[in-house]
């Protein structure tokens, strides 16, 4: 049996990081979820992630900054923005790049097609 795929969730909300890792789970991933960019990119997960799902704003280092340190660092891991403000998405330069970007709340169905999408496997 393949392993599964490891699916990492940055951002600030707890709540978000409690009821997302379910969800995933269900859909067949593995899962871990952190709390900020930094401790993603200091986890012993950051090679082993295939997808990234992100928060946009967060306090400290912001989604599109995470994004910015992995291509710095010549990390390829697609990723699913996720943000609670629309308006984001109107910023030059904020998500682009990105496999999507999803407006919170969003469908379990939407998530799932981002994911597909950034995992190449829609």
């Amino acid at each position: 049996m393949p392993k599964p795929v490891l699916v990492s969730v940055v951002d600030d909300d707890e709540s978000v990081r409690e009821s997302l890792p379910d969800l995933l789970k269900e859909f067949g991933f593995a899962v871990q979820a952190f709390p900020s960019a930094e401790a993603f990119l200091t986890s012993k997960y950051l090679n082993q992630t295939k997808c990234l799902i992100l928060d946009i704003a967060m306090p400290g280092m912001s989604g599109p900054g995470l994004k910015h340190e992995l291509e710095r660092q010549r990390l390829s891991i697609p990723i699913v923005f996720i943000t609670a403000h629309a308006d984001v998405l109107t910023r030059p330069n904020g998500v682009k790049g990105a496999a999507a970007c999803l407006v919170k709340p969003f469908s379990d169905t939407a998530l799932l097609a981002a994911l597909k999408k950034a995992l190449g496997t829609d």
